[in-house]
């Protein structure tokens, strides 16, 4: 069984809308997928429908947007919680009109070196997805001022270029405990992936085990493999699921569909633990 956990679609900064992308898993022969979209769950009614008539088991998710108080960028994937739940769509509010605010305030600062406007990010974005520097990089490429979006983010739109704003996002441990109280199961996307910036401490680690982390995704193409280990490591210490995944984007990233996969085990695992919805078979 092939299983990839972790997948974006155009409502967040995949390039693919979500009927599309389960097309995409059939194709690349994947048996079941999670679509994980960065703060939104809007894309799941149209990927619930089309995974049925692929064939294609859909595992509702997310990822959540964190930031540690050293200021140190943690996403968490939240699997099968309960999208109504107050606490957690109050939370993920905040930090989409967070980054709607920044997005805005990054664009008016490349404006003053660059050919690019706010219109010109709007026209990447599909309608209720989550705007964020994936599209501001977009643009960047209509506009020929980069050729990728990996450029763009290598050399304009990184969090040390003078373009850069931070926005707020809520710390990792609470992230964790509030996909817990909405049922769902929450891993830690990438932990281990320095070349995107700064890791989190020991400390943060043990906070948000504390506070319910379910599993690591460990086999992600953007964890060291020094890193691997050490995570693998405080998952046999702590008793965490590990998973592996593409963190697919369709034409917005070299990831590839099925390049990671989580085994069967730790996917029934995930299933008995998140009671907030349900898979799509």
């Amino acid at each position: 069984m092939r299983i990839d956990l972790h997948t974006h679609s155009t409502v967040s900064d995949g390039t693919q809308p979500p009927a599309e992308l389960m097309t995409a898993a059939r194709a690349a022969k994947i048996d079941v997928m999670a679509l994980t979209d960065h703060d939104s769950t809007a894309g799941w009614v149209e990927a619930s429908n089309a995974a049925r008539g692929e064939g294609v088991v859909l595992i509702p998710g997310m990822e959540v947007t964190c930031r540690t108080s050293e200021g140190i960028s943690v996403h968490v994937l939240s699997y099968l919680h309960d999208p109504a739940n107050s606490e957690l769509l109050n939370e993920i509010s905040k930090s989409r009109e967070a980054r709607l605010v920044r997005a805005e305030k990054m664009v008016d600062r490349l404006a003053a070196d660059y050919p690019i406007t706010w219109e010109h990010v709007l026209e990447h974005l599909a309608p209720g997805a989550t705007v964020g520097r994936p599209h501001i990089a977009d643009a960047l490429v209509r506009l020929n001022v980069v050729e990728t979006r990996s450029e763009a983010f290598a050399h304009i739109l990184n969090g040390r270029s003078s373009y850069f704003v931070s926005h707020y996002a809520p710390n990792p441990a609470l992230a964790v405990e509030l996909i817990r109280k909405a049922g769902g199961v929450p891993v830690f996307a990438h932990p281990a992936a320095s070349l995107r910036g700064r890791v989190v401490t020991e400390h943060t680690m043990n906070e948000m085990i504390d506070a319910g982390l379910a599993g690591l995704e460990i086999d992600h193409r953007d964890n060291s493999d020094e890193g691997k280990e050490k995570l693998r490591g405080i998952a046999d210490e702590h008793g965490l699921l590990v998973t592996g995944s593409s963190d697919y984007h369709g034409a917005g990233k070299p990831n590839l569909l099925g390049e990671n996969l989580t085994s069967a085990d730790v996917l029934a695992h995930i299933e008995e633990l998140g009671t907030g919805t349900t898979p799509i078979r």
